[in-house]
């Protein structure tokens, strides 16, 4: 229980940190904060295949490329479709240069967010109460505190996508609410993935699609030739 509650105040100073203190040292706060709570794990003495660190590597790859494809599918069917594609529009991918955007989808997304996350949610914290209460308490625990985890990031979520700006003007906090429970399921899909495949591989590659591809995808729908990139 110490190291849970370890786990947790960790993430709440990274989270602020990240997102109000210094957010200009996302990816040097995320890496670190990364390796303290494999540190905090590794002291607890919880068994390495419950956070995902077991040896179904393979399996894990080849599931998470799978789910990874079906991802990208899933984006290029939206931005093809006038109706859909202006849900993908986000004004932090508009106008960026192109090395810009390659540091975002290949380097601040999978090391800074990903790694984080998945080590986190899908990792430490559920493998910590999954050692004491079982999966079920353990997709319970990880997905709630990964939807509130997106509190703070959801509050200005509004001024990035005209949408969501559209949709929920003058009531952020429902989009906030709102925010929380998608996130929250989407947890309960990526901690079951884990379980499922047996490697923390698999909700990274899933994760890693999603934000990295919906970044890419949402820099091409911006103007920087959507006819031809498609």
């Amino acid at each position: 229980m110490t190291a849970l509650v370890l786990a947790v105040a960790l993430l709440v100073l990274a989270n602020v940190l990240n997102n109000r203190l210094a957010p200009h040292w996302y990816l040097l706060t995320s890496l670190g904060t990364t390796a303290l709570l494999v540190a905090l794990y590794a002291w607890a003495g919880a068994p390495w295949a419950l956070a995902g660190f077991g040896g179904h590597a393979l399996r894990g790859a080849v599931w998470g490329l799978v789910l990874a494809a079906v991802v990208a599918l899933s984006y290029l069917v939206v931005a093809l479709v006038p109706a859909t594609r202006a849900a993908l529009r986000d004004r932090r991918a508009a106008g960026v240069s192109r090395s810009e955007v390659a540091y975002q989808v290949l380097v601040r997304i999978p090391l800074g967010t990903v790694v984080l996350e998945e080590v986190a949610f899908r990792g430490v914290l559920y493998g910590l109460v999954f050692d004491r209460y079982r999966w079920l308490w353990a997709t319970v625990v990880s997905a709630a505190l990964f939807g509130l985890w997106h509190v703070l990031p959801a509050s200005g979520l509004a001024r990035y996508n005209p949408v969501a700006g559209r949709v929920f003007d003058r009531r952020r906090g429902l989009l906030i609410v709102v925010s929380v429970l998608v996130t929250g399921l989407a947890g309960v899909v990526l901690c079951e993935s884990q379980r499922r495949s047996g490697s923390l591989l698999t909700p990274i590659a899933v994760h890693w699609a999603v934000n990295g591809l919906g970044y890419l995808t949402a820099y091409l729908v911006a103007g920087r030739g959507m006819a031809t990139a498609l």
